[in-house]
């Protein structure tokens, strides 16, 4: 890293997707600030991770941000909704939280432009595509363009980008991109549902995704599941 790196601020949700996303900023020249946020989901240990990724790729800060969306339901994550175990469906999950991503790309952007960063990195991929309607090519470039309209810097001229390098990419895709970049996926939490002893539920569809990418990319699955 030279004296003249830029700051860039990742999402760092403690996933697989989200600590690829976050390195992927590293190895593009930017100094790290990792934003995890604490919007009172059931997989918690997922916070726990972001703080063992955050440590392993040194991020400049790490900030876990309070901001319980349990108030506001209408998820499995969230409320008291039973989370599908019966493998991965058609149409938008019940694990859809909400407008998340973008609520959390806006905290990104403020703090962004308060850091003089004008980059945000964020892990949407092609496998939630279909499912999650925040995670889609053209949420990521409207999300730009807001950002244009409801910043001091966009206005004055000193756009934002929003770097999704998983895009497109499969989930064996991403397990392969983590081995090239050098990274211990074992370090990483996908469950949405843990089991008891801390271990990945394995019948969740983050957890099927996940077993299907290191199969499919045909490396060793670092992670252990109940199932």
């Amino acid at each position: 890293m030279t004296d003249g790196s830029t700051y860039a601020v990742a999402l760092l949700s403690g996933g697989l997707d989200s600590m690829v996303a976050a390195a992927r900023a590293r190895e593009d020249g930017h100094k790290l600030l990792a934003l995890s946020v604490d919007y009172n989901q059931r997989h918690q240990l997922e916070l726990a991770a972001a703080r063992r990724i955050a440590s392993m790729l040194k991020a400049e800060r790490h900030i876990v941000l309070p901001l319980d969306l349990s108030g506001f339901g209408g998820s499995a994550l969230t409320a008291d909704i039973d989370v599908p175990k019966g493998g991965v469906g058609e149409g938008i999950p019940v694990t859809y939280v909400p407008a998340r991503n973008t609520i959390f790309l806006s905290l990104a952007l403020g703090w962004a432009e308060a850091a003089g960063a004008r980059d945000l990195y964020i892990g949407v991929n092609a496998l939630d595509y279909s499912g999650y309607p925040d995670c889609r090519p053209e949420f990521i470039e409207g999300f730009v363009k807001l950002a244009e309209l409801a910043t001091k810097a966009g206005v004055e001229g000193e756009g934002f980008r929003v770097q999704a390098p998983l895009q497109f990419m499969t989930k064996a895709d991403i397990v392969r991109e983590a081995d090239r970049l050098g990274l211990d996926a074992g370090l990483s939490w996908s469950c949405y549902d843990p089991a008891p002893g801390g271990l990945h539920c394995g019948l969740c569809d983050s957890c099927r995704l996940r077993k299907k990418g290191f199969e499919e990319a045909a490396l060793p699955d670092p992670t252990a599941y109940a199932v």
